[in-house]
């Protein structure tokens, strides 16, 4: 997933029920499961759905294969909003069930009786018209306006929201589907796709290798698809479909210096699909089908960092992943890390540099505002009885990536780039603990060398707060050259004598991040009038600018404001502009009537956010 939210909300509640699994031999508690996979887990699930866009609800079956592995009387799954219709077992028998509910972010326990020679169990439910992983777009809030457009978002625990599962990252599943829509849409899934539209407008899919169920992913809309190469293409609306093959066109360069780097790709095919503005993130690993902002579509290729970020998940995330959400450093951190070797093989080091330095100010930015003794600033968290959605914040990401690259410096990149490829071909397709990783690279990396594992601090970074002082330093000469063009620009200098020539999107946040707080509006509107910094169709550039724009309260900007926060529903973004116009009574005035408009485009995770910062209540 890319990027993170950096926001805590704390919430008082203690998770009783848990789930365990086995990794590495042990068994592991997941705080954000009801199922008891040590009973009985779920190893494939079959699924036949119904789009009924009128309703918006997704109406079928779910037919749960099952490993009874001691003989157990109950199969506990995981569900939100459900409404469970009945319930059969092997031979078509009915069997009783019963949901115990929980906290709203758990959902309900879904306890079902078997047998303990059960094999199968078949779930007849529908979702909710709310359903937290669903987002159900009228024609108007998509880029085309002409059909409506459904998607999920089923990380970090709403999976449960539309399958009953056992929705913990630890527990992987095979699938096939059937979906059945309007014969006008295209049905996508994390699965074998289609490239055209059905005429019938039902789809058959297969997902061979096991996935958890937090990558089950579903889109259905007026979708065309582009090819890039014969194991990559792009999907989106027909208005944007060519404009993303342009802007993706790499590719199949950066899945080459993947597996250059770190083995072959074992999915098959990878392609990304192009979403409307109010998908919530950057974008979603899903397998073989990356699910993308629009936000990204620079019209320069300036922003596919997000394509490697995501491609780099098919080993990072969805080939070794995180056992718990405790452990989500290992998804993240890693393929941060990952993600700027691959920028750093297409593009030279240079590039990666800037990367490398903006993601250590977003990290210090993070550490200032948590607070570096804060709990959360732990590579291993503690979330039991927090959503786990509120715990995402950069340190998983930027944090984790500094951590690796500290190894990397300390045993030289041949010796790094050859662990991890092993640790990727060891642990394929499995569950990975913070602890069980830390005793892998001990004996594998450090060779248990007690003197080096304390001189390394490698208790310190997994398992304290706040960054420990081997944190490798990073410097970015590309962005000297910025910085003594933001001293020329406060010496005086015009800004249309500025030397910026030869500047990516890098170069420009550093130079907006750079200024100082003092300048005056005089100053914005010299800076706008030479940059056009207002009217960029870049959006890391643009929310940057806004973001600086209300600081000083430089009005000009703030239609701009409105118009960019009704145009997409990336929390990114969203955040820290929704905050800043909370700051002052009259900004947030402005961000409430914004919000009133915008916010039946945003999606439940979006909304969630930013209600919390303007204390936005239903009746509003």
């Amino acid at each position: 997933m890319k990027y993170p939210l950096r926001n805590w909300i704390p919430m008082m509640i203690l998770v009783l029920t848990f789930s365990t699994f086995a990794t590495g031999g042990r068994m592991v508690q997941d705080p954000h499961s009801h199922a008891r996979p040590d009973e009985a887990v779920v190893k494939h699930i079959d699924l036949d759905l119904t789009v009924d866009f009128d309703r918006h609800i997704l109406k079928g079956w779910a037919k749960l294969t099952i490993d009874n592995k001691t003989g157990a009387h109950r199969l506990i799954l995981d569900s939100r909003r459900l409404t469970i219709e009945r319930v059969v077992l092997d031979d078509g028998k009915p069997t009783t069930f019963k949901l115990v509910p929980d906290t709203e972010f758990m959902g309900d326990a879904l306890e079902i009786a078997i047998q303990p020679n059960t094999k199968t169990v078949t779930v007849y439910y529908q979702t909710a018209p709310d359903a937290p992983a669903l987002q159900w777009l009228a024609p108007e809030q998509t880029a085309d306006k002409k059909a409506p457009f459904l998607f999920t978002q089923s990380q970090p625990i709403l999976a449960r929201s539309w399958i009953p599962c056992q929705d913990s990252p630890g527990i992987r599943i095979t699938y096939t589907a059937t979906i059945r829509t309007r014969p006008d849409l295209l049905a996508l899934m994390s699965a074998t796709n289609s490239q055209q539209k059905s005429p019938d407008g039902v789809y058959h899919f297969t997902m061979p290798q096991p996935i958890p169920p937090y990558l089950f992913a579903l889109a259905v809309g007026n979708l065309e698809f582009r090819p890039i190469s014969n194991r990559s293409g792009v999907y989106a609306e027909p208005s944007v479909v060519d404009k993303a093959a342009w802007e993706f066109a790499d590719t199949e360069k950066m899945i080459q210096a993947a597996e250059n780097l770190y083995g072959p790709y074992r999915w098959e095919r990878y392609d990304i699909l192009v979403l409307p503005p109010s998908f919530p993130f950057g974008g979603m690993e899903n397998p073989r089908l990356t699910f993308a902002t629009p936000t990204v579509l620079a019209g320069d290729r300036s922003l596919t960092a997000l394509v490697a970020h995501e491609l780099a998940h098919s080993w990072s995330g969805n080939l070794v992943t995180n056992a718990t959400w405790d452990d989500f450093w290992l998804n993240e951190g890693f393929t941060v890390y990952f993600e700027r070797r691959i920028m750093e093989a297409l593009y030279g080091k240079k590039y990666a540099d800037m990367l490398a330095v903006l993601g250590y100010q977003d990290l210090l930015s993070t550490l200032e505002e948590l607070g570096y003794d804060n709990s959360l600033t732990q590579l291993k968290t503690h979330l039991e009885g927090h959503d786990p959605d509120e715990g995402i914040t950069d340190i998983p990401y930027e944090k984790g990536y500094f951590f690796l690259r500290m190894l990397e410096e300390a045993v030289g990149r041949p010796t790094w780039d050859a662990f991890l490829r092993k640790y990727f071909d060891t642990f394929a397709f499995q569950s990975m603990t913070t602890e069980r990783f830390e005793s892998y690279m001990t004996e594998h990396l450090l060779h248990h060398d007690a003197q080096k594992v304390k001189a390394l601090k490698i208790k310190e970074w997994l398992y304290q707060p706040g960054l420990p002082d081997n944190c490798p330093k990073v410097h970015s000469t590309e962005f000297d050259r910025v910085e003594q063009q933001v001293q020329r620009f406060l010496n005086g200098t015009p800004p249309e004598q500025l030397d910026v020539s030869g500047w990516t999107t890098h170069h420009w946040l550093h130079f907006l991040r750079s200024l100082p707080e003092t300048l005056t509006h005089d100053q914005l509107a010299a800076l706008d009038n030479a940059f056009r910094f207002t009217q960029s169709g870049n959006s890391e550039i643009l929310s940057t600018w806004l973001g600086i724009a209300i600081d000083h309260q430089y009005k000009a900007a703030y239609p701009q404001v409105k118009a960019f926060l009704t145009s997409q529903g990336r929390r990114k973004f969203l955040r820290p502009l929704y905050q800043k116009l909370a700051q002052t009574p009259e900004g947030k005035q402005f961000a409430l009537e914004i919000y009133r408009e915008a916010r039946p485009m945003y999606h439940a995770i979006s909304r969630n956010t930013i209600d919390a910062i303007l204390g936005w209540k239903e009746k509003q």
